[in-house]
């Protein structure tokens, strides 16, 4: 202990100060209500460790991340406090690093999943540009490049110490286990009213669909670190709590897309194993899309004819998901596709603009669509889809880089897991592939890479595939 403290004395010496500083000020400020500048000091010390330990200042943010609530700081502008005021920082402090300084690895540069996200930010400044709303578009960008200049290219570089991956994935589901066992215990007396269990995880995640992904997101690695075999004694105890508060948030959560991606990234897990490559995993997807168009209306024909709503009870829950006649929340997803797609044959090449859906897609409603749910404004929010929505906002190339950037961190993933000289960093590899792939199912009905809730882990996630291909060695073929 005395041997810790010698070596971070600065840190111990800055919150010594901060606890007496807060102490002083909360006697002097009783009876004034301004309380404001207590968090000076705080302030102070996330900007020492910006400058000074940006590997520690990247941990707090995935600590905080989970309890981060959205603030009107500006008229027309929310930001999620405490971290995203960090992450502008953050960004300013890496972008310096990496454009004066030079203190880049050109390996992680010149990856290919580190060139299609340049792309991908690159095309949505293009498309701001010539938004119809420019201004919504310009800071919707903004916020794209301070979730992933400090959370992929800041730790894929922190990445280089394999280590580093696990503490970031524990930082962040510290704060998430937290979070799911506040939402766990408020569910328990609520099971006769669903309406209420889709609200219960406010106001740290806005409903149960971004919650169930998250917990979607962090299952598969939490699995992992349970049967890795580097994992021993209380780690493994607390890699199984873990896992047994995540599943049951998931189970609670009433999210059918999340139970989906997990179950379709079980079964690509089984495919890996099988040794089946790339090519005819990707071939039996095309096969399944193909049958589907070329039977859509038979298929379309008996999902119309489900009427099963949403429930409490598992199994009603599971039935209405391809309940397509009756669910408001099926239909609504339907109605905002089909707006979705009418704004996109209007601009096909640029699209509306980065962000700008929410605000343009009430116009392209139709009243035969809309759902219980709906509203005339068109004010509930995004396409509901990681693919559609940049179809709509960026154009076909916009769609068409998304899908290119997650192919390739998948493919990048299975490479590793198949070609690492090391089994434990395949292992691992594999795991981060299958965490990230249930959130490429979940975006086929919902897209969060809007928030800081699910931009931090899946950059961060996305950053830890390429670290581990960057980094480790290879077979010997």
């Amino acid at each position: 202990m005395a041997e810790w403290i010698k070596r971070n004395a600065g840190v111990v010496l800055a919150v010594a100060a901060t606890l007496v500083f807060i102490a002083l000020y909360a006697v002097q400020a009783v009876g004034s209500d301004n309380y404001l500048p207590l968090l000076l000091p705080a302030g102070l010390i996330v900007v020492w460790l910006m400058v000074t330990r940006l590997d520690e200042a990247l941990l707090l943010m995935a600590l905080l991340t989970p309890f981060a609530i959205n603030v009107a700081l500006l008229d027309g502008m929310e930001l999620s406090v405490p971290v995203e005021p960090m992450m502008i920082l953050c960004t300013a402090i890496v972008l310096f690093r990496m454009l004066v300084a030079k203190s880049t690895d050109t390996r992680v540069m010149r990856h290919p999943v580190s060139l299609l996200t340049v792309a991908t930010i690159v095309w949505m400044l293009i498309t701001s540009l010539t938004s119809e709303i420019p201004l919504a578009s310009i800071k919707y960008t903004l916020a794209r490049v301070w979730f992933v200049v400090p959370f992929f290219y800041a730790t894929a570089h922190m990445f280089s110490r394999r280590d580093r991956i696990g503490h970031f994935y524990a930082a962040y589901a510290a704060g998430l286990a937290i979070v799911a066992m506040i939402t766990t215990a408020k569910t328990l007396g609520n099971f006769s009213d669903l309406q209420t269990l889709h609200r219960v995880m406010r106001p740290f995640y806005n409903d149960h669909t971004a919650y169930g992904c998250v917990l979607a997101l962090f299952i598969p690695v939490a699995v992992h670190y349970l049967f890795s075999r580097a994992t021993r004694g209380w780690l493994r105890l607390a890699a199984l709590a873990l896992l047994a508060i995540l599943g049951t948030g998931l189970f609670l959560s009433y999210c059918r897309a999340a139970w989906i991606s997990v179950v379709g990234a079980m079964g690509v897990y089984l495919l890996i194993r099988t040794g089946m490559k790339m090519k005819w995993m990707l071939a039996l997807f095309g096969l399944a899309v193909g049958l589907f168009f070329l039977h859509q209306g038979d298929v379309l024909y008996k999902l119309g004819k489900n009427t099963q709503d949403s429930s409490y009870t598992l199994a009603d829950q599971v039935k209405s998901i391809s309940n397509i006649s009756t669910d408001a929340s099926n239909l609504e997803r339907l109605n905002r596709w089909a707006s979705a797609f009418r704004m996109w044959e209007e601009h096909p090449v640029m699209g509306t603009g980065p962000g700008t859906y929410q605000f343009l897609y009430g116009s392209y409603q139709r009243s035969y669509q809309k759902s219980t749910i709906s509203t005339n404004a068109g004010d509930l929010g995004n396409a509901h889809s990681e693919y559609i929505g940049p179809l709509t906002e960026q154009g076909v190339l916009g769609a068409l880089l998304t899908i290119a950037l997650f192919l390739t961190t998948f493919a990048t993933g299975v490479r590793v897991y198949r070609t690492a000289k090391d089994p434990t960093v395949g292992r691992m590899a594999l795991a981060f592939t299958l965490a990230l792939l249930t959130y490429y199912a979940h975006g086929v009905f919902n897209n969060f890479l809007d928030t800081d809730k699910l931009s931090v882990p899946f950059w961060a996630f996305t950053a830890a595939v390429v670290a581990l291909d960057v980094y480790s060695e290879k077979k010997e073929v």
